[in-house]
């Protein structure tokens, strides 16, 4: 099942592994030639693995892992039945890669998560049936328009497709067919007035060792000339409903570079990382990024080999026209892999050739010749057929295939139970390694551990977004630790609240202990709903260990509240905070001073920035704080330890102050009122931050409605008329 974290992680999900390897023999494919043979595993495998991680993780979102799912012919029967046992989990399942010939109603019965579908990606990858076919990709235009058809049919209004740009044997009337392959997809899928949106995403092909296009590659000039013909392709076009995407070509060249590299590349990557090239996958600042890697390909004496690759070394596909290269039997004659016509640079040895991969360099010279002649290759493990690649045998073993189980029925798509039975408030700690996860995070571990618990947790109404009733009350800053976290759960039936806290405590981490938990009501004697938590915070309690230092020259006198507008940057490295030269009697005496001080300001006024940044709002924070204290026993409180106790001029300052949402006292608001109490004299360093209690005030008593009481009083006597004469009707007498 693997581990859960606690914080957000890219792919957030449990996610089981149906299929390893793929078979169908894409000619630009890396991972389709390294992970042969193709092993399915057993549908029973996955739907037990996927049902019991569901629960051991509580996860509310499951993926099954593919390089092409749609090759698992066991999927929409797997899928289905996942869908049927979990229906009532509030779960959805999301496909990493599907192939749009084999999508057809039962996987979109699969993907579909209710009224919140996800999105569908399929990659067609060419424009025309012929280019489709020089790269074997096995997809038809019938097949494309059914796949897509299909989807708009089942609910889906947009779709997104990949193609790539400048793949072996490519013409401008491949290039133009991605915009008109677009258009014909519109015009066929329309409903009424609205046609079906889509996305479109055009990548640089880069060739990939171990494939039988390695030898391939295309220059710059040819790539903007494509690039340039898309562009006046899609405006004079004037599509609607069509946003397409290019790659840009540094990124591509780059991976070519990179990829095709030996390992003189190492002193290239080396030196590009010392230069400060990191995060490049996202490209966050592209020219400065191509600067750093230019410079580092100049020092290691590399750069005739980029240009070759932006220059373009060699188009396999040159003799394409050429019928000297076509099938002509004659013991090989008249092919570019072996032969008279043979070329010498299918020989050069290349710097990954020593890899066994299980697939011949010849039988790769074989499959280009192939692709000269635009002949497919089926796909081994659903065909029957023998493609003689070599990777079958005592090695690699052979494909795997199950066996498919017959399709279930489609129960249909789960209903969110919105019943608000119950409602529980828990008081709960925060410590240990947990104070450094953030809120968010800290609500996917509630939601998770009342899973794995199997609570019966109420769900929002809206469908889109559909989420547990899980709220907390006036978030901690992160590394901020507390005793006092008001967390409430609305449930679909009542459950003993002991019984739901013995539950609930063995699921949480270490460092989330329960305080408590008690009953609140749901709705008020007047129906209506009762008062939340944070709707009723009164005052908060707060323990500090603040670090009393001098002032920095570059310290502006603007306070530090993230609230408040910021002083301008100085360009200057700031110097370092100057020790204070103060015994601990003279430190302890200037600390109550700054107490006196802060207790005895009248206001303090705050300029505070929109969350726009917009306008600018005068406020005064000094009504936030009601009670501050020097701590004289700091040993004692929960804050001990968390510190340095040895330093002078740290102390253990306890306040008191509003927890209402929009006034309320927080650390940052502290260390402000602190600054100016002393007048910006010393600053203070919060080292320490503990929440030992939040207050909440007594909900509004409830308006007396009489004419409310009037009905409901008129109505309780006519029921009890009724039952006593035994009528179901009575005389409507007016009862005073």
């Amino acid at each position: 099942i693997g581990l859960v974290p606690f914080v957000n992680t890219v792919h957030d999900r449990l996610t089981i592994e149906i299929r390893r390897g793929c078979t169908r023999g894409c000619r630009f494919c890396q991972p389709g030639m390294l992970t042969r043979p193709a092993r399915d595993v057993s549908p029973e495998d996955v739907v037990n693995a996927v049902e019991e991680g569901m629960r051991k993780t509580g996860y509310n979102e499951f993926s099954l892992l593919s390089l092409s799912c749609s090759d698992y012919l066991a999927l929409p029967a797997v899928g289905l039945e996942i869908k049927n046992r979990l229906k009532d989990e509030n779960v959805s399942l999301s496909l990493p890669s599907q192939r749009v010939d084999r999508f057809n109603e039962d996987i979109a019965n699969i993907v579909n998560n209710g009224a919140r579908k996800s999105g569908l990606t399929f990659a067609p990858e060419a424009g025309t049936q012929r280019l489709r076919d020089i790269i074997n990709k096995g997809l038809t235009n019938e097949e494309l328009l059914r796949g897509v058809k299909t989807a708009f049919d089942q609910g889906w209004w947009q779709v997104k497709l990949y193609f790539m740009v400048g793949l072996p044997g490519e013409t401008d009337a491949d290039v133009l067919g991605i915009v008109e392959t677009i258009k014909w997809l519109q015009q066929e899928c329309t409903r009424g007035h609205k046609h079906i949106a889509i996305n479109t995403t055009i990548s640089n092909f880069t060739p990939k060792p171990h494939t039988p296009f390695q030898w391939h590659s295309v220059s710059r000039e040819e790539f903007e000339r494509k690039h340039r013909l898309l562009e006046d392709a899609f405006k004079s076009q004037r599509l609607q409903q069509v946003k397409y995407n290019i790659t840009p070509l540094g990124i591509s060249a780059m991976e070519d570079f990179i990829g095709r590299g030996d390992r003189a590349i190492c002193s290239v990557i080396r030196r590009a990382w010392e230069l400060g090239a990191t995060n490049d996958g996202w490209w966050y600042n592209m020219d400065e990024a191509f600067a750093k890697y230019n410079l580092a390909i100049e020092e290691a004496g590399l750069t005739w080999k980029y240009r070759q690759i932006d220059q373009g070394e060699w188009d396999v596909m040159e003799k394409l026209g050429d019928e000297n290269y076509r099938k002509q039997g004659g013991g090989g004659k008249g092919r570019i892999d072996r032969g008279q016509f043979a070329d010498d640079r299918l020989n050069a040895p290349l710097p990954w050739d020593h890899i066994n991969t299980g697939i011949s360099k010849e039988w790769l010279k074989t499959d280009l010749q192939r692709a000269l002649e635009a002949a497919t290759v089926p796909d081994c493990s659903h065909s029957g057929l023998c493609s003689e690649c070599g990777v079958c045998g005592d090695d690699f073993g052979d494909n795997v295939v199950a066996q498919v189980p017959p399709t279930p029925t489609f129960s249909g798509h789960p209903t969110l139970n919105t019943t608000r039975a119950q409602r529980i408030l828990i008081r709960m700690g925060k410590q240990g390694s947990m104070v450094y996860i953030g809120h968010l995070d800290l609500l996917h571990v509630f939601e998770r551990a009342l899973r794995r618990a199997a609570m019966p947790v109420t769900m929002d109404s809206s469908p889109y977004h559909a989420r547990p009733r899980i709220k907390t009350a006036l978030p901690l800053p992160l590394g901020a630790s507390s005793m006092s976290e008001f967390v409430e759960v609305e449930l679909t039936r009542k459950m003993d609240v002991q019984e739901f806290r013995k539950q609930f405590q063995a699921q949480l981490p270490d460092g989330l202990p329960i305080v408590s938990v008690e009953e609140l009501p749901v709705t008020k004697l007047n129906g209506a709903i009762a008062e939340s938590t944070t709707a009723l915070l009164d005052q908060v309690d707060w323990f500090v260990a603040a670090e009393m230092t001098a002032p920095c020259p570059t310290d502006s006198a603007t306070p530090t509240n993230t609230d408040i507008e910021p002083a301008e940057e100085s360009e200057e490295e700031p110097d370092l905070v100057p020790d204070l030269e103060l015994t601990g009697e003279e430190a302890a005496a200037e600390m109550e001073e700054v107490i006196r001080g802060t207790l005895a300001m009248s206001e303090c006024s705050v300029v505070k920035l929109s969350k726009r940044k917009k306008r600018k709002k005068t406020i005064d924070l000094r009504p936030r704080l009601h009670k501050l204290s020097i701590v004289r026993a700091p040993e004692k409180t929960a804050i001990a330890g968390m510190y340095d106790e040895t330093s002078k001029t740290t102390f253990v300052i306890r306040a008191v102050g509003n927890a209402m949402t929009h006034d309320m006292l927080t650390p940052d608001t502290l260390k402000t009122l602190l600054e100016r109490g002393c007048g910006n004299k010393y600053t203070f360093q919060l080292r320490a931050i503990h929440r030992e209690g939040l207050t909440l005030k007594e909900p509004p008593a409830i308006p007396i409605n009489s004419g409310y009481l009037r009905s409901f009083v008129h109505a309780e006597a006519y029921r009890a008329l009724n039952r006593r004469f035994g009528r179901r009707e009575c005389d409507g007498a007016l009862i005073e």
